[in-house]
């Protein structure tokens, strides 16, 4: 029997994630909903959906439906993801989760007493090349991990009424781009013990640049740039005692990552992701939940809730105030 999926907010990004559930065995996609219905249509024509549902609400009381895929405005999630969960069903919420650490917790409160699963999509650490990092770095391919450095950064429009730039829909680097590097450095760090920001703020009051430095009683650290101003590589690298990894741009979802040994020539280790990449964490999701786990291993909540810490960090630093959504719909 399939796990049967509703996409919820059928965008941009949901767009590129729906066209790889065809490299998911025991997934369909069956259900999407948005607040227009005739945005909800054309999506479903695009992609083969079955129903359409013109409210949020609708898709969330359909018995048809297992897993939804939250793929909304970040302030946005809160609800869905809250009602979704109430009602038993399962879901995956595009990073950022949410906007603030209250909200994240109140989600993540609501899952386990639920008893039901709940994940953040942040599919870089499902991609086969991170994965293959992860292994190398537990087996002390590089010594002990003292630091991490990451950039990730675009040119966006800078037009004040494009949605970067518009905090009630959850604008800025921050959300955006700058929870890749964040969560990277807590994928292989953990939790920080200080974190110390700079950066720009639009007039709007959203970020459009930040340079992060966390720091670790240990004395590791990870230093992490996030722009919406400037182009950036977005590499990462992950230093040890016994050498570094090198993750090639782009950093999140990667082909290859490259291990530098001390005294050894580099060693390029190649593995591509399949479909576009999103694959992998739709196949961790179906498996936990056709296997009734109500977690995921790779991406559990609590590195959520640490990540979404420090951004909240950054965000206070930088003076912002984001604006996070209903609890209901």
């Amino acid at each position: 029997m399939s796990v049967r999926w509703g996409i919820v907010g059928p965008g941009r990004i949901a767009s590129k994630v729906v066209a790889d559930f065809p490299h998911v065995p025991g997934a369909e996609v069956v259900a999407v909903a948005s607040r227009s219905a005739e945005r909800a249509r054309v999506f479903a024509d695009a992609h083969g959906v079955d129903r359409v549902h013109a409210s949020y609400r609708a898709i969330v009381e359909d018995d048809g439906v297992d897993v939804l895929y939250i793929a909304t405005p970040h302030p946005q999630h809160r609800a869905v993801a809250l009602a979704a969960l109430r009602a038993g069903k399962a879901v995956l919420v595009e990073k950022a989760f949410t906007v603030t650490p209250a909200a994240t917790r109140e989600i993540v409160d609501v899952a386990e007493a639920a008893g039901v699963f709940a994940m953040e999509a942040m599919w870089t650490r499902f991609q086969p090349a991170i994965v293959r990092m992860r292994e190398l770095i537990a087996d002390g391919a590089i010594g002990e991990v003292q630091s991490v450095q990451a950039d990730l950064g675009a040119q966006h429009p800078t037009d004040p009424s494009d949605r970067f730039y518009d905090p009630s829909v959850g604008g800025g680097a921050l959300f955006d781009v700058g929870v890749y590097p964040i969560s990277f450095a807590q994928m292989v760090l953990g939790a920080p013990d200080a974190v110390a920001a700079h950066g720009v703020l639009a007039p709007s009051g959203v970020d459009v640049e930040e340079a992060v430095l966390l720091s670790y009683p240990d004395g590791r650290t990870a230093s992490l740039l996030a722009s919406l101003r400037c182009a950036t590589p977005g590499a990462a690298r992950v230093v040890g005692t016994g050498g570094w990894i090198d993750v090639p741009p782009r950093f999140h979802h990667p082909s290859a990552i490259v291990l530098c040994r001390n005294g050894a020539e580099p060693e390029r280790i190649d593995a591509p992701a399949l479909g576009a990449g999103y694959s992998h964490e739709l196949r961790e999701v179906t498996d936990c939940v056709a296997d009734g786990r109500t977690q995921s291993a790779v991406m559990p909540l609590a590195d959520t809730v640490v990540v979404q810490d420090v951004m909240d960090a950054v965000a206070r630093q930088l003076g912002m105030e984001p604006q996070e959504g209903p609890a209901e719909l």
